[in-house]
């Protein structure tokens, strides 16, 4: 090594061992970029900071209204133009279809990671997957039985219902101005939709038994993945075989009979299975939704859609629903508009509260205690 050292000299030697410093350093750095990465991909806790940081809340919602509109048209030409007169059955489908996709995702490894059980008891999922049953199942019955207007006056009255039980399980209260956006909005939405109100007395009992389940089953989908570091995937894998479980109970109850004998050709079968993969769409996406805001932002999205829909159709279409009709939908436009706002304005304080510094004087006792203690702390307000 003699010559080598004469041809390079010191300064070589030096080069070389910072040439392996550098690749040292590179090394380090890829291992934690792959630490980071399995971090972000296969824990709970990065899959959730993925689902928050690629789904905001415009994004769950715009996604949710999309889909949302579309399983409208799909459901109407299933159960209309085909004549599948079996809500529960088709409510049966949708989930046993999102099961399969969801257990393929899991099978590629795309499935988000769940937290641990003893984060979650076993019983809060059972419940989740038992209201969830209840509350799709009883809806897509509540849209056969019943005109579309009254089934929006059983939506109107699911609003007051999630703050009653808000406040009852979680002492979670509502500002008195989003409480009268809210009311604007009902108002609204009664108004626009009260010309297409027809009676069923078996469908009006469907729609009131609706209304609880349809709000517990927003909160707490709300609440598990708020709380606790659940994606809306990881949920509903969790949570699909119970809801498919409860609806196979319920057909009996509340289907009519004839399934079996139903026409099952190509082109029945194919708007059944563009409704099942719409509403496995329906339920990620509100999942996603729920995730990210509240239970009673879903519920004005809901009613959102339904005068989006009314206007559409007046506008584009040459529909013409009545003066009524439209006056109440852009009242209730109007009132979606405070409550978006009253929303992103408690947003931005709650936010910006934490960085405050506490304005009460501190008593003679805390400032010698301070100085004694040579220590600079901040009282933050919460």
């Amino acid at each position: 090594m003699g010559w080598f050292d004469s041809l390079w000299g010191e300064e070589g030697r030096k080069l070389i061992k910072r040439k392996d410093s550098d690749a040292a350093e590179a090394g380090r750095a890829l291992e934690e970029l792959r630490a980071s990465l399995y971090n972000e991909l296969r824990t709970s806790e990065g899959a959730k900071r993925q689902q928050q940081r690629y789904c905001p809340p415009v994004v769950a919602l715009t996604f949710n209204f999309m889909v949302a509109v579309g399983i409208i048209m799909a459901n109407k030409l299933v159960m209309g133009k085909v004549g599948f007169n079996f809500p529960i059955f088709l409510t049966f489908i949708h989930y046993i279809t999102a099961w399969i996709l969801l257990a393929f995702f899991k099978a590629l490894s795309l499935l988000p990671v769940s937290p641990p059980t003893k984060t979650t008891p076993f019983s809060s999922l059972f419940a989740l997957g038992a209201v969830m049953a209840f509350a799709s199942g009883l809806a897509n019955t509540s849209l056969k039985y019943n005109s579309v207007g009254f089934y929006q006056m059983a939506k109107i009255a699911v609003t007051p219902t999630i703050v009653f039980a808000e406040f009852i399980l979680f002492r979670k209260t509502i500002s008195s101005k989003k409480v009268l956006a809210l009311v604007v909005v009902s108002a609204g939405v009664a108004v626009a939709t009260v010309t297409d109100i027809e009676f069923n007395l078996f469908g009006a009992v469907v729609a009131i038994v609706w209304i609880i389940p349809s709000a517990i089953n927003k909160i707490l989908w709300s609440t598990l993945q708020q709380q606790g570091n659940w994606t809306a995937l990881g949920l509903m894998w969790k949570t699909t075989p119970v809801t498919v479980f409860f609806l196979g109970a319920l057909m009996p109850w509340i289907d009519p009979p004839g399934v079996v004998s139903f026409k099952w050709d190509i082109n029945n079968s194919s708007a059944v299975l563009i409704s099942a993969l719409l509403g496995f769409l329906l339920q990620w996406s509100g999942a996603l939704a729920l995730g990210a805001t509240c239970a009673t932002t879903h519920v004005v999205l809901g009613q959102f859609k339904t005068c989006v829909i009314l206007l559409g159709g007046y506008l584009i279409f040459n529909s013409d629903p009545g003066i009524v009709s439209i006056g109440g939908a852009v009242v209730a436009l109007s009132g979606m508009s405070l409550y978006t706002t009253f929303t992103l304005q408690e947003s931005q304080q709650n936010s910006k509260q934490p960085l405050l510094p506490s304005t009460k004087p501190k008593s003679t006792s805390e400032q010698d205690t301070t100085t004694d203690s040579n220590l600079n702390t901040t009282t933050i307000v919460v």
